[in-house]
């Protein structure tokens, strides 16, 4: 891929993430499965199993056994992908074009925020209709739409309304929009762009309760987007500055992984104190002297660290496992649902609703509520599929497309590993999230 000096630039979507080599059978359809892929494709099968109140499989997913959950990862992965997009972007066309990229992304979020809201509410009004009970969603966002649609379109769209299973996406398309502002400031201006973005998130409750809301007694987002930020934009500076960042963190990469290691363990032992309650008052009460008021909405400090502690052990010690469970079948099709973007985080926010509805027909069975869980997954997958192979049609890769250059830079022994793929760079689909 050709820059404005005449050089190779390296693929924004896949450089500095795990790969599986585009020689491998998984490549020989025409991309790469990569661990960046897989990891946001199993972020969104965990929203979608968390977000059905008596499933099964909610017990088995990530906030079971961290302190973070899929929306930490999910938002940070999507920070991290900016972040490589933008480098790339701006190096080949200007911080002008990468503006504009990025705007542009930001309206499609909300346009798929809108359209994913009024999917929910017709598919609740639905289920209403043939007497389906389903706890994942109120009920009222479905008689709002059908009693009252303009007034529930404005109320979605200003996001004075966010309903529940999309604040995610709310909140997405808000550190977006401030994309445009805020890279070029962590491309010139890193250190005191960080101050300016952490002094932020310190005061990110006062400031979300400057925003109206429709929820009685509460003001501001659900996802405090003055707290939300600070891990999207650490994850953006991570994408800009990994190869710096790995640079120095590897000399002291023992220790880090130990840090890193003792902070999940941290985690763990505060999630085993709030599960087994007053027996453990002693140890709950020496921990909370260390890390103090955990809340996920305005995205506290001890989930901040405790994502990033795992994002480190991925990126480093871990990183040829999860590269060769990229290459698997499972991993495969975690990485096609996480290609597939906002369709993918649209069909599970649906998924959920009809999954919950399908447990709660069964709710005495614990079994048949599991086997509706393990349903979700292949339906999100074959939506993903879907969506992938229309990309895939001759009609759309017949467009001219630029080719990258075919000699990749040996990356360090801890670097994320980069191996460009042989002829026509792949685009990424209308749905992906960058």
């Amino acid at each position: 891929m050709p820059g404005g000096n005449g050089q190779a630039l390296p693929d924004p979507s896949y450089d500095g993430i795990p790969a599986v080599s585009a020689g491998s059978p998984v490549g020989a359809a025409g991309g790469r499965i990569l661990a960046l892929d897989m990891l946001r494709g199993f972020a969104l099968v965990c929203i979608m199993l968390d977000h059905m109140p008596i499933g099964v499989a909610r017990n088995a997913t990530i906030s079971n056994f961290f302190l973070f959950d899929a929306a930490e990862l999910f938002v940070l992965l999507s920070g991290f992908l900016v972040g490589l997009v933008w480098r790339q972007v701006a190096a080949r066309d200007g911080t002008g074009a990468a503006q504009r990229r990025f705007a542009i992304r930001a309206f499609q979020v909300w346009r798929a925020m809108m359209v994913a809201a009024v999917l929910m509410a017709l598919l609740s009004l639905g289920l209403q209709a043939l007497d389906l009970t389903h706890t994942a969603v109120w009920n009222g966002y479905a008689e709002m739409l059908a009693t009252q649609p303009l007034q529930y379109l404005l109320a979605v769209g200003s996001l004075w309304m966010q309903p529940n299973l999309l604040d995610v996406l709310a909140l997405y398309a808000l550190v977006l929009a401030f994309v445009p502002l805020v890279l070029p400031g962590i491309m010139r201006w890193p250190l005191l762009t960080a101050a300016v973005l952490f002094a932020v998130w310190w005061y990110a409750v006062p400031l979300n309760n400057l925003l109206p809301n429709e929820r009685p007694g509460a003001r501001g987002l659900l996802f405090n987007p003055f707290g939300w930020q600070a891990l999207f934009f650490t994850g953006a500076a991570l994408g800009v500055y990994r190869t710096a960042v790995m640079a120095r963190l590897r000399p002291i990469a023992p220790l880090v992984t130990l840090l890193a290691v003792c902070t999940l363990i941290f985690g763990a032992l505060v999630l085993i104190g709030w599960r087994v309650g007053q027996p453990l008052q002693p140890l709950r009460d020496a921990l909370f002297a260390v890390h103090g008021v955990i809340d996920k909405w305005p995205m506290d400090g001890a989930r901040y660290l405790s994502i990033l502690a795992a994002a480190w052990l991925v990126a480093a010690p871990l990183a040829g496992l999860f590269g060769w469970l990229a290459g698997t079948g499972p991993g495969r099709a975690l990485a096609t649902i996480g290609r597939g973007g906002l369709v993918s985080f649209v069909a599970c926010v649906l998924l959920s609703v009809l999954g919950d509805a399908g447990q709660n027909a069964i709710v005495p069975a614990a079994a048949a509520r599991l086997l509706v869980d393990l349903w979700t997954i292949p339906a999100l997958w074959v939506i993903a599929e879907v969506l992938a192979r229309w990309d895939a049609r001759p009609s759309r890769t017949a467009l001219p497309v630029r080719v990258r250059g075919a000699t990749p830079v040996p990356a360090p022994r801890l670097e994320l590993r980069h191996q460009p793929a042989q002829g026509p760079r792949q685009g990424r689909g209308p749905g992906q999230l960058a």
